[in-house]
């Protein structure tokens, strides 16, 4: 296994991504941005998967991707609202030429030092509750704990860890126009503190569709950034002390597989009563915590685009040794990840969010009963995060030996 990554230069000036109220370009940065990639090989077959700190990735640049690092190849966006606009429109669109030539180049820069940095390691899953972090954005009284992966790699003393947090990265607000890796940045940052010189520290977002910060930040600044990243650091440290479950040995011999099914979702028809909606913000002017759920749905409306037809979308599964990895596009709700994972029967399964493509929100069926932010900007049809969790279910299935 071996690791690599890359610099993702954003100039000042650069129109970013996340925010439709954000009032202009960048103005410089506060933390850079990164493409990290880690790699497996076995029986002269490769498999990477790569993070960007980008917005969203499109299918165009998975595909340019794949094609110019050779294997197989996941990208996968960090989701920070304080990157670059790579053209993030639900459903699917082409990325800026710009964008799509530097992420690729940084992208190929990262894999091809994954591969060459290559060496028997095993690794063991560790996941826990994470408490404080994340919520559901939605329910203001929702209990603040998810779902926190860490895969820990070592070669008799550790390697680097990699971390799958199903929490949007938002801390930053609308009006900060510094570039930053936002969450997942802060806990880069504070883990490797912690975990010293040469261990190398990868941050994926999960399955975050319906979990955010909102609930649990005590503000949007850089010093809230490094509190709520110190807390996920001092949670992975604390599962790493765990012994974890083994996932992959360091003889070579641990079995190295991926599958991906190409799904058409058919689009959404809610229907909203904007009227309605403007009436619930009016009434909920006194209650910050009303008024902000009520600008979201108001936002939702906003968010979506005027796209027309089916949605295509990839689901793909790997099997490394004894540890199964899914990546969803787009961004599904974590009781997605959830009814996968407790389905699978692999020792250990960790599912991503925001892989391969960008269909925006797919929230659970159940979620579509009510007229929350992410069902009114969603793009696809009630049953769709289903039809993705099946798939994955099926795939993984087909892989097992």
């Amino acid at each position: 296994m071996g690791y690599g990554e890359a610099a993702l230069v954003v100039p000042e000036g650069t129109p970013m991504g996340g925010y439709v109220d954000r009032e202009g370009p960048s103005t410089g940065v506060l933390d850079p941005l990164q493409v990290s990639a880690v790699s497996w090989s076995a029986g002269g077959r490769r498999f990477a998967l790569v993070t960007a700190d980008v917005i969203c990735v499109n299918e165009d640049l998975a595909r340019r991707v794949r094609r110019e690092a050779g294997g197989e190849v996941w990208l996968a966006a960090s989701h920070t609202h304080a990157g670059p606009e790579t053209g993030c429109v639900p459903g699917g669109a082409p990325t800026p030429g710009p964008w799509l030539d530097a992420i690729a180049a940084a992208c190929r820069s990262a894999v091809r030092a994954a591969a060459e940095a290559e060496r028997p390691c095993e690794g063991t899953a560790h996941r826990g509750e994470l408490h404080g972090v994340g919520a559901d954005r939605s329910r203001p009284d929702a209990e603040a704990v998810v779902p926190l992966d860490v895969i820990a790699v070592r070669d008799g003393g550790p390697v680097g860890v990699l971390v799958v947090l199903p929490v949007h990265p938002t801390v930053l607000p609308a009006a900060n126009r510094m570039v930053s890796a936002d969450l997942v940045g802060a806990v880069r940052r504070r883990l490797r503190e912690r975990l010293g010189d040469g261990v190398w520290v990868m941050v994926a977002t999960g399955a975050a569709g319906d979990i955010s910060t909102r609930h649990t930040r005590r503000g949007q600044d850089q010093a809230e950034l490094d509190r709520m990243g110190d807390v996920v650091a001092a949670r992975c440290v604390e599962l790493l002390s765990e012994r974890g479950t083994p996932a992959w040995p360091s003889s070579g011999g641990a079995g190295l597989a991926w599958a991906g099914r190409r799904l058409t979702l058919e689009r959404a028809t809610v229907a909203a009563d904007v009227d309605a909606l403007k009436a619930d913000a009016a009434r909920a002017a006194g209650d910050p915590v009303a008024a902000r759920l009520a600008r979201s749905r108001l936002e939702g409306l906003r968010a979506r685009t005027g796209g027309t037809g089916p949605i295509g979308v990839e689901v793909s599964v790997a099997r490394l040794g004894d540890l199964a990895l899914v990546g969803l596009p787009g961004e599904p709700f974590v009781a997605v990840a959830d009814d996968i994972a407790g389905a699978s029967r692999e020792r250990a399964t960790v599912v991503l969010g925001y892989v391969n493509g960008y269909p925006g929100y797919l929230p659970t069926a159940d979620a579509y009963r009510r007229a929350e932010y992410e069902v009114l900007a969603s793009q696809v049809a009630p049953g769709s995060a289903e039809l993705l969790a099946g798939t994955a279910r099926e795939l993984l299935a087909e892989l097992r030996p």
